[in-house]
């Protein structure tokens, strides 16, 4: 896995992301560790670029991955 990046969130603290398996770890401010697998690469970028981290977990990852 790769190192944690921190999220600007009010939801969400920090990210990381392995691009072998395609696995996305979100942890929440509320310290919960929830992984998301066969995430690819552009919708982690696109998280880290987001202008609302939240905003954009709702939309392209909760309910889309497992």
């Amino acid at each position: 896995m790769a190192e944690w990046q921190q999220l600007s969130s009010s939801n969400l603290k920090r990210c990381a992301y392995d691009i072998e398996t395609e696995t996305l770890q979100i942890q929440f401010q509320s310290g919960k560790v929830y992984s998301y697998q066969g995430v690819p690469a552009s919708v982690y970028n696109g998280l880290l670029e987001a202008t609302s981290a939240g905003q954009y977990f709702n939309a392209n990852v909760k309910n889309v991955y497992e």
